[in-house]
């Protein structure tokens, strides 16, 4: 089964019930369940350990006390009651659920304003292929790092309003300039504080919630405003469930990096600065792991302005990323791809207002065997899907090139599509992608591309990033395929609402492929073309009036 075990939810269940209507009447309530979790032992009302929820005095002191008396009880039930705390990190234990109530704020401290400091960076490497944010767990608000069976639950709040945005960049060999400690006849703290940088995140804190090496954990009905650089981190962590989280932020939202059996349902994340919903394989657990049996079931993700989903506004936001293609709030595979991915079910989402489906493997590592299924796109600024292969490489010096296989796309709707860039699967000359096959996928675009735009050769970058807006417009409105085999679009439609004189379906590059029951307002020999050594068997076009 992918995520916590029924065990873990039922007493999550109880505990959530308990601290919402009281002992007995939780207890009334599931009997059965009860006798079986015992989960009614043990409350502990962080006010009882001296917390004041009155929004001035710094609470993170008594909420860990409360934490520590259920750790060393064998585990319980921590209650963060209607009031706003605030926070500096808060370090849970084994056996611990932690409930933020109906009117509980748990606000992150700034240490600039408030008296006290996030705990310390741990993880300190020669050579750190991660960002700072990915890098390091204990300079978060709420963190686990080794425990298991945790559960932190709403319906309260999370504002992560002290948490920091940004943060160092990646040190390792393929940064201009890079040295290793080691050569600097340092070790590999002193060299991290010999950074201006990384010594002026000291004390600071990145991220709302991370979990490093952890198992059995359970994140339910919390609402998250401004998460941090990270909202949500998962490290290298088994058995997790995500469940009904409503995060609205302005960096990423929800990153399940190196992870197994990991279960991401009912969230709602809005994220117009970054991704909304990324799966990860990166180096920082020194060593390449997979992240595989992941599922991503019935989620919302967008891109609007900060805040305005929570309010129900919706506002339209006038964020530009670097690429100056518009906002993210994506969801995502591959931004590190060291390990690679394996069984991954992305299902019933709807994306709005945001970049499109995104995947690949550009740091070595294999990703094989991914499904999207049932996806309503609205409004999407970039690529609809797009799955990339390049040699980045941000990883050991042995990474080798990457692979990428077995990738499907079934009964995916997209309208209002940006009519410059179309669907894309992309590899590299020794590089090949295998086996992407397209079914039921409907996408309705702007259109205008003229003759110029078709005969247009979007640029080759063998150690490109996984994002593909160096390639610019497309020449094609609806699939452009290069250096990939074995691509089928089976009862596609790609349309425009303008006239544009470039193909539906592009092969290109030594490309091959099969299309079967196309729609396209193309005539058939027109609707899908093939150039430069590109083979395509193409049956049953319909041209649409």
């Amino acid at each position: 089964m992918t995520g916590v075990s029924d065990h873990m939810l039922a007493r999550a269940d109880v505990s959530r019930r308990a601290a919402l209507f009281g002992v007995a009447t939780a207890a009334a309530m599931s009997p059965s369940i009860v006798r079986a979790t015992g989960a009614l032992s043990g409350f502990h009302d962080v006010r009882d350990y001296g917390a004041k929820g009155d929004g001035r005095t710094v609470d993170s002191d008594a909420i860990n006390k409360a934490i520590m008396a259920a750790s060393r009880a064998g585990g319980g039930t921590v209650i963060i009651p209607p009031g706003r705390y605030l926070s500096f990190s808060i370090r849970l234990q084994s056996h611990i659920t932690l409930i933020l109530a109906q009117g509980a704020v748990l606000e992150a401290a700034d240490p600039t304003k408030h008296p006290g400091r996030y705990d310390p960076p741990e993880g300190v490497y020669e050579e750190q292929y991660v960002d700072y944010g990915l890098a390091h767990y204990h300079n978060s608000l709420i963190y686990g790092d080794g425990v298991s069976d945790v559960a932190v639950l709403g319906p309260g709040m999370i504002h992560g309003l002290g948490l920091r945005r940004e943060g160092p960049g990646p040190k390792w060999h393929g940064v201009k300039g890079w040295v290793s400690p080691k050569a600097r006849g340092m070790d590999p703290h002193e060299a991290r504080l010999s950074d201006p940088a990384e010594r002026a995140e000291e004390g600071k804190g990145n991220k709302a919630l991370a979990f490093k090496n952890c198992r059995n954990i359970l994140l339910r009905d919390i609402t998250i405003l401004q998460g941090g650089h990270f909202c949500l981190y998962a490290l290298g962590c088994s058995g997790m469930t995500i469940d009904n989280l409503r995060v609205d932020t302005d960096r990423d939202g929800i990153d399940i990096d190196c992870c197994r059996d990991v279960k991401v349902s009912n969230c709602t994340v809005n994220a117009h600065k970054d991704d909304a919903i990324v799966l990860k394989s990166s180096y920082a657990l020194e060593r390449k792991v997979v992240c595989e049996d992941v599922t991503i079931i019935g989620c919302k993700t967008s891109g609007y302005a900060l805040g305005t989903m929570l309010d129900g506004s919706y506002r339209l936001s006038d964020y530009r990323a670097p690429d100056d293609v518009g906002v993210l709030g994506r969801i995502k595979l591959g931004t590190d791809s060291v390990g690679g991915f394996r069984n991954i079910l992305v299902t019933g989402c709807t994306c709005e207002n945001s970049r499109g489906l995104q995947m690949g493997a550009i740091d070595g590592g294999t990703l094989e065997d991914v499904t999207f299924s049932d996806i309503t796109m609205r409004n999407i600024v970039n690529h609809p899907i797009f799955v990339r292969l390049s040699v980045r490489n941000r990883a050991p010096r042995d990474a080798g090139v990457a692979t990428v296989r077995r990738v499907r796309f079934d009964d995916i709707n997209v309208s209002g599509a940006n009519s410059r860039y179309a669907c894309g699967v992309v590899g590299i000359e020794d590089g090949i992608i295998q086996d992407v096959t397209f079914s039921g996928v409907h996408v309705s675009s702007e259109g205008g591309g003229t003759a110029a735009d078709a005969a247009l050769e979007p640029p080759e970058r063998r150690n490109s990033s996984l994002e593909p807006s160096f390639m610019k417009t497309f020449p094609a409105h609806g699939l452009y395929v290069r250096h990939a085999q074995r691509i089928a679009a089976v009862d596609c439609s790609f349309v425009t609402e303008k006239p544009d004189a470039r193909p539906a379906i592009l092969f290109d590059n030594q490309s091959s492929g099969f299309v079967s029951g196309l729609r396209s307002q193309h005539a058939p020999e027109e609707a899908v073309v093939a150039r430069n050594g590109g083979r395509v068997k193409a049956v049953d076009t319909v041209q649409l009036g």
